[in-house]
């Protein structure tokens, strides 16, 4: 069964966004939060900007003991639990809530946000996902509480993106009552003040590695280095980790032996989408800034947010915080409602979350690329409105643009999950999950039949945006189809085609976001209260468009030749082409001058 129902929806599988349609009523908005999501947002903000924000000047500072205290306050205060069941311990809320609070809370500080995530994802999560019931029992409430801290002990010097890689041995003792693990690891976060490591390491000569949960005891073989000095996220405890003979008893081993790359993935993918929440309200708050400042700075008598230059910036920054929003949070209720169906149909907790997660790993791959490389531009335009104070230490902006950038090298880099995002669809339709066949052979005989040269009507909102949407999806399968047929299994060794093929996969899963939740509230508000909404919309679609053209271009021009050539790319400007172009310059200036009027990002919930 492809689609299953859940409250009269249709829940589309991960990957099938590009092949089937998707009702606007059918995706989850930031403006669908529950009252009790509200109430944890506000409390979550609050937080942020008593304990985080009024102290960032510590963070800068490498004050690492100062991190440590403040991720204790949030232990206290129930938010290192959100995620975790109510029997070990936790608050036991949804995938959404879960996102929620990693989105609100990170944006006071990268060097935070890096510390919350370690702990709350790949620190903890292995054990609630893959531990047996004692090992939950033992560990999972010290970690919910903020007792103890979590890291996560993966790469080494040899095995960055190639995970699997690792030197680090776990030999079994004569008596086999445990394990004594030695080896070096290097970038483990909250390394500092953990008092318990996930630690992955081979069994002889084992094809994958194995999982192991080690308690952080420096008598025991452990050390570490000193504190490394990082571009940003200063206060980011961040040492290497070095294991010699460390004695870790049996049962301490980690789901099965070998399962280890396994766990590894999976955990990514959960922290994937949860990297892309935590760049949502730095995003917001970056947008926020520079705006005040664009108010508030004058130029030859004027203050600069009047020129077009700076309106253009901030038009862009807002947009893409809009975009982003929209993707991240429609795949979380993806992802909760997915656990859901499992759990009815007697799944457990464990085995529910796992698989709802695993089956979006399409999604939390793109959200992870587009969010954490929009933030890096947010950041960016910042300093630029800011001109030379934005260069100085004196403004946030220098710091927020130093922390951005490990965003798009964390769990897994950029480049890694844009292959990986084309390579999964491929075996989910491989697996019979996605069609992908069938509509890619649909394009190649519409590329050789006659266009339709009818006027279509367009006047109803958003109908020309998705039709062009429609286009854009059958763009990816004339480029894809093709690529597949002439590369088969050696299609992963043509990166830069798959590279190419991604960012259009990315773009039409951002841009029809974006045109979905507009639709969804101009029903339900009205399109006079969507107004700027609706031009974010059309904005960002229109850059989908140049991207995809200019990916698809590439893409075209290396791998076809000939009279197949000459089709692909007449295809291609068929289905770019739009009816009425937007007036972008007319779109940046409605979202602008709603932006400086409030002066702040102003459409979230």
């Amino acid at each position: 069964m492809s689609t299953e129902t859940k409250n009269n929806k249709e829940l589309l599988r991960g990957g099938q966004f590009l092949v089937k349609e998707t009702a606007c009523e059918d995706i989850f908005t930031p403006e669908d939060f529950s009252e009790e999501q509200k109430m944890m947002k506000e409390a979550v903000m609050e937080f942020n900007e008593r304990e985080i924000i009024a102290h960032r000047d510590r963070f800068e500072k490498k004050d690492y003991a100062f991190t440590e205290e403040v991720m204790r306050k949030a232990g206290e205060l129930g938010f290192l639990g959100v995620a975790v069941p109510e029997a070990y311990g936790g608050l036991g809320m949804g995938f959404v809530s879960t996102l929620l609070t990693c989105d609100y809370i990170s944006s006071g500080t990268g060097s935070f946000s890096t510390a919350f995530g370690a702990h709350t994802g790949i620190g903890t999560l292995p054990i609630t996902l893959y531990g047996t019931e004692a090992q939950k029992q033992k560990y999972v409430p010290k970690l919910a509480t903020g007792e103890w801290f979590g890291a996560y002990c993966l790469t080494e010097p040899g095995a960055g993106s190639d995970a699997n890689s690792g030197k680090t041995k776990a030999v079994l003792s004569e008596d086999g009552t445990h394990y004594k693990i030695s080896g070096q690891k290097m970038w483990i976060s909250n390394a500092g003040f953990c008092k318990l490591f996930i630690v992955f390491a081979r069994i002889e000569d084992d094809k994958y590695i194995t999982g192991f949960i080690v308690e952080n005891d420096p008598s025991n073989g452990i050390t570490m280095g000193e504190e490394e000095h990082k571009l940003g996220i200063r206060a980011s405890s961040t040492r290497q980790v070095f294991f010699s003979d460390t004695v870790v008893p049996v049962e301490n081993m980690l789901s099965e032996r070998g399962n280890g790359f396994k766990i590894a993935m999976n955990a990514l993918n959960v922290g994937r989408i949860k990297l892309a929440g935590a760049c949502l309200d730095s995003q917001r708050r970056v947008t926020t800034t520079a705006i005040k400042y664009a108010v508030e700075r004058k130029q030859f008598n004027t203050p600069i947010a009047e020129f077009g230059a700076i309106k253009k910036k901030i038009a862009e920054m807002a947009t893409n915080a809009y975009a982003g929003e929209s993707a991240t949070y429609r795949a979380a209720k993806n992802i909760e409602d997915r656990i859901a169906l499992r759990v009815a149909d007697g799944n457990s907790h464990q085995e529910a979350e796992l698989k709802g997660v695993e089956e979006y790993a399409i999604e939390c791959s793109i959200l992870k690329v587009a969010v954490s490389e929009d933030i890096q531009n947010c950041a960016d335009e910042g300093i630029q409105i800011f001109g030379g104070m934005g260069f100085s230490e004196d403004t946030p902006m220098e710091a927020a643009w130093r922390d951005a950038r490990i965003a798009r090298i964390y769990e897994g880099t950029n480049e890694i999950n844009r292959m990986l995002a084309v390579g999964m669809l491929v075996k989910k339709a491989m697996k019979g999950h996605v069609d992908l066949l069938g509509p890619a052979t649909a394009v190649a005989q519409e590329l050789t039949g006659i266009p339709s040269f009818d006027t279509p009507d367009y006047s109803e909102l958003f109908s020309e945006e998705k039709e062009i949407l429609r286009k854009l999806k059958k763009v990816f399968l004339m480029v894809a189809g093709a690529a597949v047929q002439k590369y088969g299994p050696d299609l992963e060794e043509h990166q830069q085609m798959l590279l190419a093929a991604s960012d259009i996969l990315i773009e039409i899963y951002m841009a029809e976001s974006a045109v979905l939740r507009s639709e969804k509230n101009a029903k339900r508000f009205g399109e006079a209260a969507q107004k700027e909404q609706i031009a974010m919309s059309k904005l960002y679609l229109y850059h989908a468009v140049e991207t995809i053209n200019t990916k698809a271009h590439e893409a075209i021009i290396s791998f076809a030749e000939g009279d197949e050539q000459r089709m692909m790319l007449m295809g291609l400007r068929r289905f770019t082409k739009y009816q009425n172009m937007p007036n972008i310059v007319e779109l940046r200036k409605i979202i602008a001058e709603k932006v400086t009027a409030e002066q702040k990002y102003p459409f979230w919930s």
